[in-house]
């Protein structure tokens, strides 16, 4: 006998209010796609293993581990919140919670001021020079979402966004940013370039018709050389991190690992479709993760 199963969506709709605005804000903040936050960690475990010289203090590390999941769905929320008009009109957005008038305006601003204000507490348990740099971070998160309508390219602010959690770590174990901080901090801002224009790639065409813009667009048919270009710097520069940090042997076997991955970046990306392009920005997390164990490991030796 056949069996028949009410569709998933019937029983979302008979499940309790309180449990449907929970789903709604749990795929606001992107909590079922954590490659964001991923991506937004490595730098700052990067940074708190230099800064510590291999051994960072254990709290430090929880406290930038949690506001990294924490300052990334804040993100997430403002970013919808500046999009909501457009995102419907675009393919890979057009389901998202404000596009679909699930959640709106008015608490996605509230998500965020709550998600950023747990953070700022956070923040508060460390010294005061890190302190001040969180208003920097506060500030380049919430202005992010915005200019992509007013520069081609957003992608740098979102890496200076992303990467400002480098110098807060070194202030928070260090109470400084030596020049080895600044300039992993740099090598993290092209690393924003380099995946969030294979991200943007993916919505090149959308983006055209509604009139966002990107170093997708700007780039144009140069697209895969410069972000080659990026690649082969960022490279360079966590080169020249480790040479000032005093590594090794694991850190450079790390590094060819990390050029292997964009090599086959570059290769996911070369006929520009979209499917593989969004392959192409998902596999920078394990070039992340190859980097810190890398690090870990030459510590550890």
């Amino acid at each position: 006998m056949t069996e028949h199963y009410p569709r998933v969506e019937a029983l979302q709709a008979e499940a309790p209010l309180w449990q449907r605005r929970l789903r709604n804000y749990w795929k606001l903040v992107r909590a079922d796609r954590p490659i964001g936050a991923f991506l937004l960690l490595w730098p700052a475990l990067w940074a708190l293993w230099f800064a510590g010289a291999g051994r960072p203090t254990w709290w430090v590390v929880a406290i930038f581990v949690l506001g990294t999941f924490l300052m990334r769905s804040a993100g997430c929320a403002i970013n919808d919140f500046a999009d909501r008009h457009v995102d419907g009109r675009v393919e890979r957005t057009a389901q998202r919670p404000l596009a679909i008038g699930a959640v709106s305006p008015r608490e996605a601003l509230g998500v965020f001021v709550v998600l950023s204000l747990v953070s700022f507490a956070l923040v508060l348990l460390l010294n005061r020079l890190t302190i001040l740099h969180s208003f920097v971070a506060v500030a380049l998160a919430a202005v992010y979402p915005f200019m992509k309508r007013y520069t081609h390219l957003p992608q740098l602010v979102l890496g200076a966004a992303f990467g400002w959690a480098v110098p807060m770590a070194f202030t928070a174990l260090q109470e400084q940013v030596p020049p080895l901080g600044w300039l992993l901090f740099a090598a993290t801002v092209l690393w924003a370039l380099i995946y969030d224009t294979m991200y943007a790639m993916v919505d090149r065409e959308d983006d055209l018709k509604v009139g966002i813009k990107s170093t997708a667009i700007l780039f144009g048919r140069f697209d895969r050389l410069i972000i080659g270009l990026a690649q082969a710097a960022m490279l360079g520069l966590l080169w020249y991190v480790g040479e000032l940090g005093g590594r090794g042997l694991w850190w450079q076997l790390g590094l060819l690992a990390g050029a292997a991955l964009f090599v086959w970046q570059q290769y996911l990306i070369r006929a520009r479709e979209r499917h593989a392009c969004f392959q192409a920005f998902l596999n920078n997390n394990w070039f992340g993760l190859v980097l810190f164990a890398a690090l870990f490991l030459d510590y550890l030796a």
